[in-house]
């Protein structure tokens, strides 16, 4: 069975946290203990309802403000899939929460309130989903019992994202109304929303296609460990363990190892105690080259017939994520997969105000901002473009004082 990560996003109020937990309710994947504690709380909605909202506003101050400030991840399953849910805050102070969360999603929920249509939040969460290329985005239309279950309302807004994804470059949005509070469209189909003829929220997260990059052309194999016994019984045993990054690997591939170049030939693949003919993204395995060629932890094995961009000069988007400013006569610690190499930050080209889409010059780079610098590494860097694969286009960086990560990267392309 397979598992769907997803990100929730929403402004203050849009009953982001109620449409978790009605979801979770429905669906039946609540445990006994959090249900009789469910029950026995004193949060009721206004109609006396129980608040749903308690199974997922986890920490004292959420609760407390109504709010959610930190990611809280929740797992559910049901006969056709598993789910890990990324809650993520929706308040512009914890855009760095949102892009942790996010960072490895396949799929977004962008939540709209029916009575407040698109809003300046909604526009920098779709941007955000868009910098970090998820696939898949869902806009949830909610409140809908509070417009009478209005067809022309959600036409509306609608017709109001259309223009905004148009914008930012989202694809493959699908569009729901639902009520959260209510229950309608969330696990089942509403009688409320007979207009509506498409798929129920969960019945769209069960079905929807998500797409595994399994080209030879973007195989990357990020090197975690040299693996060298030195027994008398495995006295010439030479293995590379890691994990697949993105594409696809098979016996008898020729493959370059990065950054050095040297090219060799795959002539075994482990998997525990098989051996298998291909290895795929997302596997553990331990590599052996057909030729004893040095490599290190930090290397990357490729394809050799699809390689990626090898600079130490490199134009890429940042999120910045420290209460300090970034400061370019720092040097700061990268960290791409298994690599970890020094570089500074040699330029700031721009900086994005998220609410307004706009370009902003000023060289400032402080909490929660994002926008374009260009980087110098202190030894060349093997990397993809974000855009065409993630999986080896994103990096953090790390302050070397405190061994904070202090930075999110989306690589973009080599500028030597």
């Amino acid at each position: 069975m397979d598992i769907l990560k997803f990100i929730t996003a929403g402004s203050v109020d849009d009953g982001k946290s109620t449409l978790i937990g009605r979801l979770l309710y429905d669906s039946e994947a609540i445990l006994a203990d959090q249900l009789e504690a469910l029950h026995a709380s004193n949060r009721k909605n206004d109609d006396g309802t129980i608040d749903l909202a308690i199974l997922t506003d986890g920490l004292k101050a959420e609760r407390e403000q109504g709010i959610t400030i930190d990611v809280a991840y929740k797992y559910f399953e049901t006969d056709k899939r598993k789910f890990i849910i990324a809650d993520a805050p929706g308040h512009i102070q914890y855009t760095r929460n949102m892009v942790t969360g996010a960072s490895n999603a396949a799929l977004a929920i962008i939540l709209i309130d029916a009575r407040k249509g698109v809003v300046e939040q909604t526009t920098r969460h779709s941007f955000l989903v868009s910098l970090l290329q998820l696939p898949q985005v869902v806009v949830a239309v909610n409140k809908m019992d509070m417009v009478n279950y209005s067809q022309e309302v959600f036409d509306n807004i609608v017709a109001d994202y259309k223009k905004l994804a148009a914008k930012v470059g989202l694809d493959n949005v699908t569009y729901i109304p639902v009520s959260a509070l209510k229950g309608d469209n969330i696990v089942y189909n509403s009688a409320n929303i007979s207009w509506y003829t498409g798929d129920s929220l969960l019945q769209h997260l069960e079905n929807v296609e998500i797409k595994i990059d399994d080209s030879y052309a973007h195989a990357r194999f990020p090197v975690q460990w040299v693996v060298r016994p030195q027994t008398d019984a495995l006295h010439d045993y030479r293995g590379y363990a890691g994990r697949v990054a993105s594409g696809a690997f098979k016996v008898n591939d020729r493959v370059t190892v990065l950054p050095s170049g040297v090219t060799s030939t795959i002539a075994k693949i482990e998997l525990f105690d098989k051996e298998p003919a291909e290895a795929l993204a997302g596997m553990s395995v331990t590599v052996h080259l057909q030729d004893n060629v040095d490599v290190s932890r930090g290397d990357i094995i490729v394809n050799t017939a699809g390689q990626p961009q090898l600079s130490s000069v490199i134009e890429a988007d940042l999120c910045w994520m420290d209460t300090r400013q970034l400061d370019t006569s720092l040097t700061y610690l990268l960290q791409h997969n298994t690599k970890t190499i020094r570089c500074k930050i040699r330029e700031v080209v721009y900086k994005i105000n998220i609410n307004t889409l706009e370009k902003d010059y000023d060289e400032d780079f402080k909490l929660n901002d994002i926008g374009r610098v260009v980087l110098r590494t202190a030894e060349p860097l093997a990397f993809d473009p974000y855009q065409e694969n993630k999986a080896n286009g994103g990096a953090i960086i790390i302050d070397s004082r405190t061994n904070v990560t202090i930075g999110a990267l989306m690589l973009r392309q080599s500028v030597e």
